[in-house]
């Protein structure tokens, strides 16, 4: 049986995992690869640091140099995570013709073009089902399942610690301050948790799976970026009265050769079985012209669930299965799809008010929505003290040019206090 050398470019979580289910599951490995995987270099910053796992020193390393100048190895794991450093890494293993695998989604999001050419001219193979949905493999899914699709839509819960934070705050009523402490008590928040709760990673992630999707290159700074930062109990009681589950969502859309992208909170019906992914887990609603929907389940981060997918990336490379790099989306003759501006999109919306209690506010309020083609479909309201009211409206389907007109005509109001929120729903319709 051909052994075969790999190295693993950073130990932390990820990388501890891989390790872990190499070691743990090496029959079933060698059965399925039919090589014998030795790891015979791991670079990480320290050699001397303490680890809790059991590890020879040799095969530490703190100098790259180490791993690209080895010609017995042949995959290089890049897991270091961050952007310049781990793309340099990676161009320079290919360019020693070596194969990756990586778990980075920030890099394939920004120069993933880029990297796949080269790797088309080294003729070497470039795998990443760990860059979006931990261990869900929706990569695979997308480049050979649904191969016989046009794939129309995705929408997807593809980042597990904004999961967490918004499961906590309607499961047990915790303030978002308190669920984001919660999960960077647990290791699902980092210390900055800007990248996840303001939601650039579920863009960098949206951007991989449309490009690969809709066959055209997604530049991820046109996808609209909201995050749940503001997201109050208060609206989360409000989607409980009105039968939703609020969920930070990845969604993309097809039509008229025309692109639909955005991440943002969304009220989703509370019947939906996505309203009821919980805690860290994701999940991710694909539909196609001729397989209809298909939901797929499970933990989107984590040591074990992303190696999962790590390894599964390193079998298939051994197998010599197909190569990524040779879809169409991610080249340079891929078909260009004009990605809408925000206010184009139509979509349901929940809509609160802070206004003073008085006579005609109402009427006025309702009036305006009338006269900017929004039609509202349920409307609540709760005295908040005295002198104060807070107004909450569902709308029927509406552009977004339309709300914005009438909050800004709103806005003017004597007796509007404050738009406090504004959030879109998705019905699945």
């Amino acid at each position: 049986m051909e052994k075969v050398k790999i190295a693993i470019l950073g130990f932390g979580n990820v990388g501890t995992g891989v390790w872990k289910i190499l070691q743990e599951n090496k029959k079933e490995i060698m059965k399925r690869s039919n090589c014998q995987i030795e790891v015979a270099k791991i670079l990480v910053n320290d050699i001397n640091k303490k680890r809790d796992i059991d590890i020879s020193k040799e095969i530490l390393t703190d100098n790259i140099d180490d791993i690209i100048n080895d010609e017995s190895i042949k995959i290089v794991v890049e897991l270091v995570g961050g952007r310049d450093e781990a793309k340099q890494y990676m161009i320079r293993a290919m360019k020693a013709k070596k194969h990756i695998v990586t778990a980075n989604k920030l890099v394939i999001a920004n120069w993933g073009e880029e990297l796949f050419k080269i790797a088309d001219e080294e003729n070497v193979l470039f795998y990443y089902e760990a860059s979006v949905a931990g261990g869900i493999p929706i990569i695979r899914e997308i480049n050979e399942s649904l191969t016989a699709n046009r794939i129309e839509q995705i929408i997807g819960i593809i980042n597990g610690t904004t999961n967490y934070i918004l499961s906590k705050m309607t499961l047990e009523g915790l303030s978002f301050e308190q669920a984001l402490k919660e999960a960077q008590e647990k290791g699902y928040a980092e210390a900055d948790p800007t990248s996840d709760v303001e939601g650039y990673d579920a863009v960098y992630k949206l951007a991989i799976m449309a490009s690969l999707s809709f066959g055209t290159k997604v530049d991820h700074d046109r996808i609209y970026r909201e995050g749940i930062s503001k997201i109050s109990a208060v609206d989360i009681e409000y989607a409980k009265k009105f039968g939703y589950t609020i969920k930070l969502l990845a969604i993309a859309k097809e039509e008229n050769n025309k692109l639909e992208l955005r991440v943002h909170p969304t009220l989703i019906p509370s019947s939906h079985p996505m309203a009821n992914v919980n805690d860290a887990f994701n999940a991710i609603l694909i539909k196609g012209n001729a397989v209809g929907e298909l939901m797929l389940y499970g933990q989107g981060a984590g040591d074990m669930p992303t190696g999962s997918a790590v390894v599964g990336d390193i079998i298939s490379i051994l197998r010599n299965n197909v190569k990524p790099s040779e879809l169409k989306a991610l080249n340079d003759d891929a078909d260009f799809k004009e990605v809408k501006k925000s206010e184009e999109n139509e979509s349901e919306f929940y809509i609160r008010l802070n206004v003073n209690d008085r006579a005609g506010v109402l009427g006025d309020t309702a009036k305006i929505f009338g006269g900017n083609n929004v039609s509202i479909t349920s409307i609540t309201q709760d005295v908040v003290h005295k002198e104060h009211v807070l107004l909450a409206f569902i709308t029927h389907k509406s552009a977004e040019k339309n709300i914005n007109n009438s909050l800004k005509k709103i806005k003017e109001l004597e007796n509007v206090n404050e738009i406090e929120s504004i959030i879109r729903i998705e019905s699945f319709n």
